[in-house]
């Protein structure tokens, strides 16, 4: 998509807003909230000073849907975006006791809004990333909760691997292995960011080597945990009571936890080891095959990302240059 986007006025969100929380209440303003590049995010304010948040999923709040946005429901890492990924995440976080925002309404009919929408509650405590930056020693206790919240979910596990809705529903994935599923995923990776960086196609055929030399010294695993699968700072609300809230849960998956840890440690950096003194036991073939493949991740989804239109593009930029400084840093360790 070249053009400006529409984004959605309060004329639009009334309906929806008035649906989920009836027509007694005067919707006075909406405000897009930063950062999502999947779904629209908006803030609703009413007129009792009371708010709540509305989920839209619909192409014009889809920064991917320049075909990357194509999703196989079999495949683990296929886009991670929808009202029917977003509730069954939901319901199973729910199920075990992990908070999320509560939800208000599902709305899947268009009656109230000509896309697929949900509303939640506004949680308005902050990020957990902001309460690190601010003042790291209370928010430890933030942190311990949270290790508790993956905790809980990491004792729900299946032999089955992929997304929650799949897996749930009785699906199965594509693949023999999450392992075979990583190495898959990142070759993609290294040959679409070669097309899109001279530096990654230089290293195309070693990165490529590495991996799957990696793969090769996995062995076969049999169970597969429950994991968010982007879980930092910035995806964890803080609520009145200073419980952790997760958010972005679309791509919740069971899979190996190694997955989870090598994001976790990438984006909590020094506070990381306050989750990982709660965490399993991890392989450490997995954890270097899953490092690389992440960093390579990293690097491919924000170059494309930057083929369209996506808003803040020095960050995405950003983003895909340090993790393709860290890439070629794993890769020159291993020779």
């Amino acid at each position: 998509m070249t053009g400006a986007r529409k984004l959605l006025t309060r004329a639009d969100l009334e309906p929806l807003a008035h649906a989920a929380l009836g027509p007694a209440r005067r919707l006075t303003a909406v405000t897009r909230l930063r950062g999502g590049s999947k779904k629209g995010v908006y803030r609703l304010t009413f007129d009792d000073r009371r708010t709540a948040i509305a989920y839209v999923w619909s192409p014009d709040e889809d920064y991917w849907n320049s075909g990357a946005g194509e999703s196989d429901p079999r495949a683990p890492f296929s886009h991670a975006s929808g009202i029917d990924l977003f509730t069954a995440a939901h319901d199973r976080l729910a199920d075990l006791g992990v908070r999320t925002p509560r939800l208000l309404l599902a709305d899947r009919t268009g009656r109230h809004l000509p896309a697929d929408a949900a509303v939640v509650e506004d949680v308005r405590g902050g990020t957990l990333e902001e309460a690190l930056q601010r003042d790291p020693d209370p928010a430890k206790a933030i942190l311990e909760r949270l290790a508790e919240a993956l905790e809980a979910m990491r004792a729900h596990a299946t032999r089955a691997f992929g997304k929650v809705a799949l897996v749930d529903g009785g699906g199965t994935s594509h693949g023999t292995s999450c392992a075979e599923v990583v190495r898959d995923r990142a070759l993609l990776d290294i040959a679409e960011a070669a097309g899109r960086d001279a530096r990654i196609a230089g290293a195309c055929e070693a990165l490529d080597e590495r991996i799957r030399n990696l793969t090769s010294a996995v062995r076969p695993r049999d169970h597969h945990t429950l994991i968010h699968g982007e879980l930092g700072p910035d995806h964890v609300l803080i609520d009145a009571h200073g419980h952790p809230v997760l958010i972005d849960i679309e791509g919740l998956m069971y899979f190996d936890p190694e997955w989870e840890h090598v994001f976790l440690e990438l984006r909590f950096g020094r506070h990381y080891d306050v989750l990982r003194s709660r965490g399993p036991a991890l392989d450490e073939d997995r954890l270097r095959l899953y490092r690389l493949a992440m960093r390579l991740s990293l690097v491919a989804g924000p170059l494309r990302l930057l083929d369209g239109d996506f808003p803040d593009r020095e960050f995405m930029r950003d983003i895909a240059e340090h993790n393709l400084q860290q890439a070629l840093s794993l890769l020159r360790n291993a020779s």
